[in-house]
């Protein structure tokens, strides 16, 4: 967990705090107090206690297990807040829009599941088009692969396994060793791509967002016919310069 003593205005309880919270999310929403103070570094009486505020406000739940788990209380928080996010986006995806001429997203880490929290349309009478608030699988679309390969591939294979990889079209990946892979790949190029995997005839390419908040990607969706291979490079340098402007926005 990270700390900033040097801060002087900070309030240590309320560091710790988020700083658990944030542990809990990143081991997939609950986690033991052993884990946590193995993870935290701060001694287990003083968890405790920490926890036991977060019970007692609804942040918290704790379960048969007796491990402990996000509560509740923290959806509403987190709706507002990818609401807000959205719409700070949209001035971005837009001029995106207008370079590119295709549709554009931006998605979040939602649980197992990815969760579209804004979107420009492109002008085309053939385009893309995804309901803000609909979550999609990580497997087999743009921002769902940006988003897994943000994280350490253990955690990305627990994440999928979990969730499970159906096959949306002949072309979804459905094996976790070819998926690693994948992910490998889009490590190492900075953009992951959806060739026809979620929609049949449909391309997408997505990159991560570097610094926000919490897990996101920015994607450009069209039909392959538009999105060609030869577009690829351009469209990705788009996509990273409105990444860059995002964290503007965000800081």
């Amino acid at each position: 967990m990270s700390r900033d003593p040097g801060s002087p205005n900070r309030v240590q309880a309320l560091h710790r705090a988020f700083g658990l919270l944030e542990l809990m999310a990143d081991g997939g929403g609950e986690m033991p107090l052993s884990q946590l103070a193995a993870r935290s570094g701060l001694p287990l009486p003083t968890i405790y206690r920490i926890i036991r505020t977060l019970v007692d406000s609804g942040y918290v739940r704790q379960l048969p297990s007796r491990s402990y788990a996000l509560g509740p209380r923290l959806i509403g928080l987190g709706e507002s807040a990818s609401r807000k996010l959205g719409t700070w986006a949209r001035p971005v995806l837009a001029d995106l829009v207008e370079t590119v001429g295709e549709t554009a997203n931006m998605a979040m880490l939602d649980g197992d599941m990815a969760v579209y929290v804004a979107q420009v349309p492109s002008r085309h009478s053939m385009r893309m088009f995804t309901e803000v608030g609909r979550r999609v699988f990580l497997h087999d679309t743009g921002v769902g692969k940006a988003l897994l390969a943000q994280l350490p591939p253990e955690t990305a294979r627990e994440i999928v396994l979990r969730a499970g990889m159906p096959a949306a079209t002949t072309r979804s990946i459905t094996d976790p060793d070819v998926l690693e892979k994948e992910l490998d790949r889009t490590r190492s190029r900075g953009y992951a791509i959806d060739d026809a995997e979620q929609e049949t005839g449909v391309r997408c390419l997505a990159v991560p967002v570097v610094g926000a908040p919490t897990l996101t990607a920015i994607s450009v969706s069209g039909p392959e016919g538009r999105i060609t291979s030869a577009s690829i490079p351009g469209v990705v340098t788009h996509l990273q310069a409105a990444a860059v402007r995002l964290i503007q926005e965000f800081a």
